[in-house]
């Protein structure tokens, strides 16, 4: 039985973005210390830690330094450099670890786990080089999206093909590196789980959330999600098996389709809390962010049972700071809503700034709250610089 780490220990953090800002807040909140390895000071989580290693996040020397000055190590993202991880994991405990990193970083792997574990999955080939693109288009020869196999997110990295298009030049244009290619799925609506799994291999699950996309960026998320019981308990089957086989220590969010015929294919994994789960701190007993903390120290992990019938969140890119500041006031006055701002200094398209929450009665009330703040953030704007004029 490994003992855990109590309140007093030191936490570090690999990354200084939103989600170590929401770590951080949940560790300290609980009695720990939080040092952030992170490039910049001023960084979202940089500005709330305890301490502030600066340093570039695939440096060996500066991981280990902070593996060494702290004790244990977890992760706000998985795009990490797995190969300089090995002296920090001769310091200190890293959860999760880095064969999970590995996978989770690179679609190729990751693609592969799932079928290795029966997981449902659409048609798909992997390319790395020239001679491997007129095989992938025989295996899968419909509406595609050709993808590359590290580094993307939100859309980034990712590009439509279809059957009468060039996939040579499709290849080119994301710069001839590693790609998965797969078939398009038409689905019916995207759903995730969010799930944590602790040091002794208990598990602690999330229901399965309901997101809706623009621009291929999350917009909006509610709980409970409008599907049946049999794909709920068949979606948190997936998402357990995903925690188990891999060995998780910490948390990790499988996101699935939902086809018009009630089946599911997976469509990737995140080891680390994730944006469609930022509803769960108002909307839970325990948030994600504090049960990566309790896995990460070895503790006994917290109720994922909703504390309000509904719940919903709302991103706020930074499109919506185009025509001068939001109206706060404005997007505070909805009952149940509470807005998350991330300490960004500057603004750009698509930039998630932040996000509100709300509850509610009904899953459609609890949407309809963040929808209303979030609109009023610009309506309030408009209206009060009428009424100035």
């Amino acid at each position: 039985m490994t003992t855990p780490l109590l309140p007093g220990a030191r936490l570090g953090v690999v990354g200084g973005g939103q989600l170590g800002r929401m770590f951080t807040w949940a560790a300290q909140r609980m009695g720990y210390r939080v040092t952030v390895l992170t490039p910049d000071p001023d960084s979202p989580a940089g500005l709330v830690a305890d301490e502030v290693l600066p340093g570039a996040l695939d440096d060996p020397e500066a991981l280990e330094r902070l593996a060494r000055d702290v004790d244990a190590v977890t992760f706000e993202f998985e795009n990490v450099d797995v190969d300089a991880l090995g002296g920090a994991e001769s310091r200190c405990p890293l959860r999760p670890g880095r064969h999970l990193l590995e996978v989770a970083r690179d679609r190729r792997l990751e693609k592969a786990t799932f079928a290795r574990l029966g997981l449902p999955l659409p048609a798909l080939a992997v390319i790395e080089c020239e001679g491997d693109l007129r095989g992938a288009r025989e295996r899968v020869n419909t509406d595609a999206v050709l993808k590359t196999a590290l580094s993307g997110y939100d859309g980034k990295g990712q590009r439509r093909v279809r059957p009468s298009d060039d996939l040579a030049a499709a290849w080119s244009d994301l710069g001839r590196v590693p790609c998965v290619l797969e078939a398009h799925v038409s689905f019916e609506a995207e759903i995730s789980v969010v799930g944590a799994r602790g040091l002794d291999g208990e598990l602690a699950l999330y229901e399965p959330v309901w997101n809706a996309h623009a621009d291929h960026v999350l917009d909006v998320s509610v709980v409970p999600a409008p599907v049946s019981p049999k794909v709920a308990a068949e979606a948190r089957r997936i998402a357990a098996s995903l925690l188990e086989e891999l060995d998780v220590v910490g948390v990790l969010c499988t996101e699935l389709f939902l086809l018009p015929d009630d089946r599911l294919v997976v469509n990737e994994m995140a080891p680390r809390p994730h944006n469609s789960g930022h509803l769960t701190i108002e909307g839970h007993a325990c948030s994600q962010f504090e049960q990566q903390v309790r896995a990460l120290c070895g503790l006994p992990l917290g109720s994922c049972d909703r504390v309000a019938p509904a719940a919903a969140m709302a991103n706020l890119l930074g499109d919506l700071w185009s025509g001068g500041e939001p109206d706060w006031s404005a997007a505070h006055g909805i009952p149940g809503a509470r807005v998350h701002l991330y300490g960004k200094r500057e603004p750009r398209a698509k930039r998630k700034m932040g996000h509100i929450t709300a509850t509610g009665a009904t899953p459609a009330e609890a949407e309809e709250r963040v929808r209303r703040a979030r609109e009023l953030l610009v309506a309030g704007r408009t209206a009060a610089a009428g009424t100035s004029r």
